[in-house]
């Protein structure tokens, strides 16, 4: 089977929560799956971007980015962030790939069109595969950071759960699963909901029952599964060690999100 798995959040921040991601992840690769990670790395941008005396702003869950932030988005998301990714799973004796989503023009950007404007945060507009399934027949792991060359030579920060989404799509992925630092969905009584079906995102969204970073995140989720993305789960990142019987057993952990 493919895999997509989404990590960001305290997922990359907690070395025990990492840590348990990646055993899973090489866990997927050694029972004969295919396994694709995207990640996010926002925390991290923030605290570098503080350090450089640059304050973050949102918009919608995503991040206002001018060039200078762009810039320290690269460095932080496809250098830092991505390597230690790799060297985790390297430690395990599982081989990964780390890249951008412009290496190899696996992914291509456009400018997202927002009121205001965004600044350098991007979309993905295309996409192509050949490099993951490339890495795949070779037995290795891709490791995308969420960043992509646009059309016009410019790097674009794209949100980290869009990509994940885009990268599912293209490869055909059985399953995309969003390792998070919530336990879920969160319904209108403050309980996780186990499932959802995305007919109910945007009442939800309209009602402030979800809001900030979960709305670009179930966004991707519709995304995926009206383009033939078979599963999506929002799993919490502490139960990422379900994550190799996730299509073969009941796991009663995070949100599925559904078509109907």
């Amino acid at each position: 089977m493919k895999f997509v798995v989404k990590l960001g959040g305290a997922g990359l921040e907690t070395p025990v929560l990492l840590e348990g991601s990646m055993r899973a992840i090489a866990e997927l690769v050694r029972d004969g799956n295919q396994v694709a990670v995207v990640h996010g790395g926002g925390v991290q941008l923030t605290k570098t971007l503080k350090a450089l005396g640059k304050q973050s702003e949102f918009i919608n869950g995503l991040r206002v980015t001018d060039a200078e932030t762009r810039d320290t988005a690269l460095m932080v998301l496809a250098g830092k962030v991505n390597k230690s990714l790799v060297a985790a799973l390297g430690a395990l004796g599982q081989p990964a790939v780390g890249m951008s989503g412009g290496d190899g023009l696996i992914f291509r950007a456009r400018k997202k069109r927002t009121t205001p404007d965004l600044g350098y945060v991007g979309e993905i507009a295309a996409s192509d595969p050949r490099w993951i399934e490339a890495i795949w027949k070779l037995g290795g792991v891709p490791v995308l950071s969420s960043m992509a060359l646009g059309f016009d030579g410019e790097y674009y920060n794209v949100n980290a759960d869009e990509m994940a989404a885009a990268c599912a799509i293209a490869c055909r992925a059985d399953a995309l699963v969003f390792l998070t630092d919530v336990p879920g969905v969160r319904g209108n009584d403050g309980e996780v909901m186990r499932w959802l079906s995305i007919d109910q995102i945007a009442e939800m969204a309209k009602s402030a029952i979800i809001s900030g970073g979960m709305l670009p995140k179930l966004g991707a989720c519709r995304e995926a599964l009206l383009n033939g993305v078979k599963r999506v789960r929002i799993l919490p990142a502490e139960a990422a060690g379900f994550l190799p019987d996730l299509c073969s057993a009941r796991v009663a952990h995070g949100t599925e999100v559904m078509v109907a």
